[in-house]
């Protein structure tokens, strides 16, 4: 069966979108109506009109995206396709945390459960969270979830003390700067550039640090004609289109492979997106009062990033 011309006639059938994160597979960015990080996707979800968004990501995003569409369908190929970093701040553990912290403003990654962002005052993206960090005065109380990467990096960025719950991304927490330093000696002329989920000493490697649109973006400004690429391999795809003329080396995640793939979006093919549209699941449902409480911090993150002119 050729699933992409399937796909687009279901599109058409049942007013359907397609959202697909950076980190799925080649042929499903290539069917999708959007492809991007966590912030353009929870904006592209909030602003649809579609009957039914097909979410070619992880749990967490089609949770964001039903939050924002209550009324709407939102399935996702695989409901097996989860997340790491989301799974290592259990919603019961976070809340006996935060007792410990009265007082205290909850900044919570997207990259969590709709119990965490419920817990949550802000939501914040590493497209936006440096700058939704700021918005707030240094000395300012602060625990940041699930993250301590980021949350780390934001701290060091801007010299605050927040408090960081101890959760990371297998994905990005797995490279080691031995790996890049390696790579490094065997390619000088290329840029290291990281996401910020990664740990210290490989962003103090990096020339830049930014979110998976960002070091997107960086790329293809960059004078440099090769990079040492410190994220899921997933990105390489759209920088390679951007960029034809230049390289892009993945930091593997183990000496036996040259990439970083992120097991659970890599869960998504193009058959279980057909059949999610076909057969109008798994479709993703949600307590409505889970949802009204989730909803708030996200659509604060949302008009705060258009206040400070990070979105449109």
């Amino acid at each position: 069966m050729d699933f992409a011309s399937e796909i687009a006639l279901l599109k058409k059938q049942k007013n359907a979108v397609i959202l697909a994160h950076y980190y799925q597979v080649p042929e499903i960015q290539d069917i999708a109506d959007y492809v991007g990080d966590s912030l353009g996707l929870a904006q592209k979800a909030a602003q649809t009109d579609a009957d039914m968004i097909v979410f070619a990501g992880v749990h967490f995003m089609a949770e964001t995206a039903k939050i924002l569409n209550p009324d709407k369908l939102v399935v996702l190929p695989d409901l097996e396709a989860g997340c790491s970093l989301a799974d290592s701040c259990p919603p019961n553990d976070f809340a006996t945390f935060l007792k410990n912290y009265p007082g205290h403003t909850v900044i919570s990654y997207i990259n969590c459960s709709a119990e965490v962002k419920a817990m949550s005052d802000l939501i914040v993206t590493s497209g936006n969270a440096v700058q939704l960090v700021e918005s707030f005065p240094k000395n300012h109380p602060v625990v940041f979830a699930p993250d301590k990467n980021l949350g780390g990096y934001i701290n060091r960025l801007t010299g605050r003390n927040m408090v960081l719950w101890d959760g990371t991304c297998q994905v990005h927490d797995i490279l080691t700067a031995e790996a890049i330093i390696k790579m490094k000696m065997q390619n000088p002329d290329a840029e290291i550039i990281a996401h910020p989920e990664c740990q210290a000493p490989v962003l103090e490697l990096a020339s830049f640090v930014g979110s998976t649109t960002a070091l997107l973006a960086y790329t293809k400004k960059s004078d440099s004609r090769k990079f040492i690429v410190a994220t899921e391999t997933g990105i390489i795809y759209q920088m390679q289109q951007a960029s034809p003329e230049k390289s892009f080396l993945v930091v593997p995640s183990d000496e036996t492979c040259s990439c970083n793939d992120c097991p659970f979006m890599k869960l998504n093919t193009l058959e279980k997106l057909y059949l999610a549209m076909k057969n109008e699941r798994p479709a993703l449902e949600m307590d409505e009062t889970l949802m009204n409480k989730a909803r708030k911090p996200i659509e604060r993150m949302l008009d705060l990033s258009v206040n400070l002119g990070l979105i449109k």
